[in-house]
């Protein structure tokens, strides 16, 4: 008791979590880098079941084992080595068998980990709050790099976030149940009309399933008022940062940009500060 007593001080709580979010980071980056792979293997082992083929035997990979080592060479990584934002300080960015470069994603992911949940402890203080908004962002932390890399929103993390935003929605941490509900199930409502309004204009697919089960899910957290927000927000960074992207980067018109680190982005600024930004508008909008 009295060491949950001081864990959970003011003064101690934002720092612990801290902590422990850069540990957590130092896992979503194996997440990030693991689980589509892991989803690629059983893709293929159902196409060969319904094919009535038999895939070799591959050795164990999941989120657990094989452990980290270097893509370059294999170098397994030691604890020493593998210790959040210092190893990569002390390494200077290099594996220290080979000198690979490593990317600098790793030490990024670790660091958002941590500052959302420095940030939740200072804001929520001890409780389910401050817990469930920090599991949030680290959900979002994922999917938003794993879509950005392949472009897939895995069910694991949007369906589970979904589920989880409903059972906190339980004891109106954030919204109420009944918001929760209405929200998503409209926010999976709302883009899967824009996909088939899209996909009967063009013949094209606008988007994937996975962004609408992301809007679901953050429906689910902050309340079908904060949809609105959220699609404006999210529609308006995703224009932004595509328009760089076609005049500085030179990237092709017609290469698909992922949507939803732009949705999850939107789904952290509504869950923090969505009461207060409708509060402005409503206020100097509307008087």
């Amino acid at each position: 008791m009295a060491l949950l007593e001081t864990f959970a001080h003011p003064a101690i709580f934002p720092w612990a979590l801290l902590v422990f979010g850069l540990v957590v980071g130092s896992f979503l980056n194996v997440v990030i880098h693991r689980l589509p792979k892991m989803m690629e293997r059983e893709w293929q082992m159902q196409c060969a079941e319904m094919r009535g083929e038999k895939l070799p035997e591959e050795r164990k990979f999941n989120l657990v084992g094989p452990g980290s080592h270097c893509p370059a060479c294999g170098h397994t990584i030691k604890a020493l080595e593998n210790i959040p934002l210092l190893s990569y300080l002390v390494l200077r960015g290099r594996c220290s068998a080979c000198k690979a470069r490593i990317s600098p994603r790793y030490p990024t992911v670790e660091l958002l980990a941590g500052i959302a949940g420095f940030y939740c402890a200072n804001r929520y203080g001890f409780g389910l709050a401050a817990f469930a908004a920090t599991c949030f962002v680290w959900a979002l932390i994922a999917a938003s790099f794993i879509d950005f890399d392949t472009q897939l929103l895995p069910d694991s993390i949007t369906l589970s976030l979904l589920w989880a935003g409903l059972l906190v929605a339980l004891s109106g941490t954030f919204t109420d149940l009944r918001s929760s509900v209405i929200g998503a199930a409209a926010g999976y409502l709302a883009l899967w009309s824009v996909y088939w309004l899209f996909k009967l204009a063009t013949g094209k697919e606008g988007m994937g399933f996975g962004d609408f089960k992301l809007l679901a899910a953050i429906g689910a957290w902050t309340g079908w008022k904060m949809l609105l927000l959220v699609v404006l927000l999210s529609s308006f960074i995703g224009a932004f940062v595509g328009i760089g992207l076609i005049v500085l980067a030179r990237h092709g018109r017609n290469i698909p940009i992922p949507f939803g680190p732009y949705l999850a982005s939107a789904g952290v600024v509504a869950l923090f500060w969505g009461p207060a930004i409708q509060h402005y508008y409503l206020a100097n909008i509307f008087g």
